[in-house]
This record gives structure tokens, sequence and C-alpha cells, in this order.
């Protein structure tokens, strides 16, 4: 009896253990746009691992940040490098620029939220910082419709996608968060 107690409770904690708790450990590859990997960071967004560099010394940023993916995507799926290649996620945006105009420090279009010009897949989203996140967000645009975008994001926990209404009215489009700024585009 003594022993079927204590098989019973070796096999309750196997059990328990085997479904439960199960982590993601940080730098796990948890999803892939356009061959690009997106690496889990933690539930900490804050976390950072070191820094990531393409093989031809290219400031990639952060290992695992928002930031990384994005920079990682465009420069792997376009060959773009960034002229600034550091900053936070918010500084992608230049908020002197008017919409539609060139963002020297990014080398790309920019465009701002709430205008004319619709989003595009492989456009870069881009999230001001708010309160709980000083430093903005950075995600690429995987999908379009005219009811919604998809986003393909890291550093974000291990749900790397999220779809968010986009609305149009009259001829102005809008993605539908208060916290975004607009999107960059390589044209």
């Amino acid at each position: 009896m003594k022993f079927n107690k204590i098989l019973l409770i070796f096999g309750l904690t196997f059990v328990l253990f085997s479904f439960d708790n199960k982590t993601t450990e940080v730098g796990a590859k948890i999803d892939s746009y356009n061959k690009v990997a997106v690496y889990y960071n933690g539930h900490n967004f804050t976390n950072v691992i070191g820094r990531s560099v393409a093989p031809d010394g290219y400031n990639l940023g952060l290992k695992y940040q928002c930031v990384e993916f994005v920079k990682r995507y465009y420069y792997e799926v376009f060959g773009h490098k960034m002229t600034n290649s550091y900053g936070h996620a918010k500084d992608f945006f230049d908020k002197k620029l008017g919409d539609r105009a060139y963002n020297v420090h990014r080398g790309l279009m920019q465009y701002r939220n709430v205008r004319e010009y619709k989003p595009a897949v492989n456009d870069i989203l881009v999230y001001d910082g708010y309160p709980g996140n000083r430093f903005g967000h950075v995600a690429i645009i995987s999908k379009v419709t005219d009811e919604e975008i998809e986003i393909v994001q890291q550093n974000i926990g291990s749900k790397s996608r999220i779809k968010i209404p986009l609305v149009n009215f009259y001829q102005y489009w809008t993605i539908a968060d208060y916290n975004i700024l607009g999107w960059l585009r390589k044209e």
C-alpha cells in the first residue's frame, strides 16, 4: 500500500511537471516570416542578452528585442542598412517630418497614421513610447486587408502575431491603435 502511494505521488508529480511549466527558452525560435526567424526574449521586454551584428559588421541591435528583428528582417529580405543603426523603437519615426516624407536616418519613406496612404505588407510599424514602455515598439506588417492588418513582432512574449483593425474614413486610413505613430517603407 505504501509503495502504491509513492508510485501514485511520483506519477502525479511527473504528469504535472510534464504538462505544466512548459517554458520557452530565451533565444528559441518561435516563428518566422519570409524565412526570417522571430526569437523569444522572455516575459520581461527589457531583457538584454547582448548585441546582434550581421556578418559584415552592421549593427542589428540588442538580441531578441523588437528593433533587432525589424532591422534583421530589412537586412536579410531587402539588403537594407539604416543610416542610423542605433536608437529605441520609437526613434525609428521622425516626428518632425510631414506625411509621406523621406526619413534620412532610416533610409526609408515615412507615413503617418491617419492619412490617405494605406499601410502595405513589409512596412515597419512604429509605436510611440507610452506608460509602461518608454522605448516604443516596432513590427513588420505581414498582411493587409480593408478591415485589418497583421503584424509579426519580436519581444512581446510568445505570441508573435496579432491583428489590428484598419479603418477607412473617406480617403483616410487609420490603424486603430492610439500609440501607433505610422510606418516606414522601402520604395
